[in-house]
């Protein structure tokens, strides 16, 4: 039967007049009030005779407060029942809800109010209602913990998990008949922890204080949030940010109607010089972005990327990135797409702390649209990639129906020359494809010996040219049609079937394959330090990978080239000093038919053949010389010793007298063995090995 407050009271009086020296029960089919139905209710009173006090014993079968989200089974709770005045009773005990946790519940019942606190250790949630305003309750909250919340929180987020946390504060709640439910007041959070089961929302530690008026209808839900966030971290998809320990301004309006998801007309973010945002925006029923119309601002970027850019960053491996200057954005998304970007950069500066690239003075704006056509322009006045240097240069941009171009091809200084970049364009990630990004490449006239030194390598003399009719950016890999051409120590190298995978990422790996022919063997074992070498080399370097700029694997076979060196007039000879640098990268010996106790007497000697080769793979190197196949393990030369011709393999035939040729007789070398030889190498610290 339906009983409103002041009846119950009755009933409690009631019963605890006739209880007197007996034990009295009531059955109630149901109990309904502004904020909760109790079914099957069951009250039993022990009250023995001359007793101040009896025992109480409430149980209901369900208790259901709808609109707040909460509905408990199997309650009950026990109390000792006493008078304290003529028409108010108070009763302390333990609450239990089926399995769940026992509380202690007191209950204060009076004709003018009516208070109850539901406890556990320092958590204390107050319940205080007035018979002068039947249908407001007021909510005091002390320590209570956040999970406490939870059914509240799924009537306005069905996704939403709470974790951990507490909250302070007080709420009013308004029901009255024929207007919306209404929770209303302040409350401040600490060290919060929430999120969704597929993991996609997620916060940790956040805290701040929060005015809260959150009204419903069956037709209509609203929310509103004002207040500030102070620390903690939250990530959404891939946007993750770490809030500092200042206060952020925040506010939300918000509503809901039934079968539809949340629409935000107003979202306000206020961080200081950092970030100061304001806008819209409209969720799914599986609280996906579906809309969104947002104007950002940031005064200073130098902490924009730790606290809120790091997350996207973060796919194109730019994590780390460090930003200055200032920025504005508009940003808009329509059905879950993005529909338009308009960026404005100022004086900004932009560096990979690794040093593998950094812009600086970006100016002007890149602005983007999925329909329709809108010009744009960026510029910057230096550069870096990979410690290689390029000037200033201005961007032309297009957006022409949700594909980013270069007006006109963009010509940028390099190294002594060029880089033309043409048929530049950039489709932005959507429908579930990443970032697609398109080019053709010319390069022209770029002094490699400028490269080598800003990339550590030995002082290489020559120019790179060379086209790449197409590049393609996507998935995180790089891919080159075409091949690069270089003119290196007179002769010439080829660069083909070009890859490089996560180029600013974790561990960027290149692949290529690599010609090189006609090398003048003297210009080139000056620039090593080899010793002296006269003639011509050619080569190849097939399948080469790099992971973090460090070979793993590759098929490498080198060989002089007699034919133009005779062509040349170039007489093919190799110092004593060169012999021994080879020796001892190649772990061999120089041996002779005839003369070996005299080798060392000489200068540098004739040569017929030179040639030496290393397969790398699991950081072994199978070796190899002039006899082919490293599998083979034969040797031709018949002047080359038993041991040779059983195991060895030969990297230079002599010609002349004396006869000299260098054997090597071990075919799998440890690659990170042969590094250090050719290291040592570079610093003279190699000794001959006289057979």
């Amino acid at each position: 039967m339906p009983c409103l407050r002041l009846a119950c009271v009755a009933l409690l009086a009631v019963l605890s007049m006739q209880a007197q020296g007996r034990t009295l029960q009531a059955r109630i089919a149901k109990v309904s009030t502004p904020v909760a139905t109790l079914e099957q209710v069951r009250v039993r009173l022990d009250w023995p005779a001359d007793a101040t006090e009896g025992e109480l014993m409430l149980q209901a079968a369900a208790v259901d407060a709808a609109d707040l989200g909460y509905r408990w089974r199997h309650v009950s709770w026990h109390c000792p029942l006493q008078r304290t005045g003529p028409d108010s009773w108070r009763c302390d005990g333990v609450l239990r809800s089926g399995r769940s946790k026992a509380l202690r519940l007191a209950l204060d019942l009076g004709a003018a109010s009516t208070d109850a606190v539901l406890s556990d250790g320092p958590a204390r949630f107050a319940v205080r209602r007035s018979a002068a305003t039947p249908d407001l309750t007021t909510l005091d909250l002390t320590r209570v913990p956040i999970v406490w919340l939870q059914a509240l929180l799924a009537q306005a987020w069905s996704e939403g998990q709470l974790k951990a946390g507490t909250l302070d504060g007080r709420l009013s709640v308004e029901t009255s008949t024929g207007r919306p439910l209404r929770i209303a007041g302040a409350l401040t959070a600490r060290a919060v922890a929430l999120e969704t089961a597929d993991a996609t929302i997620a916060a940790e530690h956040l805290g701040g204080r929060f005015d809260i008026d959150y009204r419903k209808t069956p037709l209509l839900t609203l929310l509103a949030v004002d207040g500030e966030l102070r620390g903690g971290e939250f990530l959404a998809g891939s946007t993750y940010v770490a809030l500092p320990d200042s206060p952020v301004g925040l506010r939300i309006d918000g509503m809901q109607r039934p079968g539809q998801g949340w629409q935000l007309p107003t979202i306000a973010w206020s961080d200081g010089d950092a970030l100061v945002a304001e806008g819209s925006a409209a969720f799914g029923t599986d609280a996906r972005l579906d809309a969104l119309d947002i104007r950002a601002r940031s005064a200073n970027l130098e902490p924009v990327r730790q606290r809120y850019l790091s997350g996207q960053l973060a796919l194109f491996g730019l994590g780390e990135v460090a930003l200055d200057g200032a920025a504005d954005l508009h940003l808009q998304v329509q059905d879950g797409r993005l529909a338009r970007a308009d960026l404005a950069l100022h004086a900004v500066d932009l560096r990979d702390p690794n040093d593998r690239f950094g812009f600086g003075n970006l100016e002007g704006d890149v602005r983007y649209a999925s329909n329709g056509q809108v010009d744009s322009e960026l510029a910057w006045q230096d550069g870096k990639l990979y410690g290689l240097d390029f000037g200033a240069a201005r961007l032309p941009l297009r957006s022409n129906d949700g594909i980013l171009v270069f007006r006109e091809p963009v010509v940028l200084p390099m190294m002594g020359g060029r880089l033309r970049f043409e048929d530049v364009s950039l489709r932005p990630p959507a429908g579930g494809e990443g970032l697609d990004l398109r080019f053709a490449l010319d390069i022209d006239g770029v002094d490699f010996g400028q490269v080598s030194k800003a990339i550590g390598l030995p002082a290489f003399q020559g120019t790179l040219s060379g086209r790449i009719p197409q590049a393609r950016y996507a998935r995180e890999r790089l891919d080159f049609d075409g091949g690069l051409s270089m003119r290196l120590f007179d002769g010439t190298v080829e660069f083909t079937s070009l890859a490089l995978e996560r180029p600013f990422g974790t561990a960027p790996s290149l692949n290529a394959d690599i010609a090189f022919e006609d090398l003048d063997l003297m210009r080139l074992t000056e620039v090593l330090d080899l010793g002296s070498i006269t003639g011509r080399l050619d080569g190849r370097m097939d399948e080469l990978r790099l992971v973090d700029w460090t070979p793993v694997a590759f098929d490498a076979q080198f060989r002089s080239d007699a034919a133009a060196a005779k062509r040349e007039r170039v007489k093919q000879r190799i110092s004593q000093r060169a012999v021994q640098n080879i020796s001892s990268v190649g772990d061999a010996s120089f041996v002779s038919s005839l003369q070996g106790r005299l080798i060392g007497l000489f200068d540098d000697f004739g040569y017929a053949r030179i040639g030496i080769g290393c397969r790398l793979a699991n950081e072994v190197c199978r070796m190899s010389g002039l006899d082919g196949d490293p599998g083979q393990g034969s040797v031709r030369a018949g002047s080359v010793r038993a041991r040779s011709e059983q195991d060895g393999f030969t990297i230079v035939a002599g010609a002349g007298l004396p006869r000299l040729n260098v054997v090597g007789y071990n075919r799998d070398v440890d690659w990170p063995t042969l590094v250090e030889r050719i290291a040592a190498v570079g610093k003279g610290d190699v000794k001959p090995v006289v057979e």
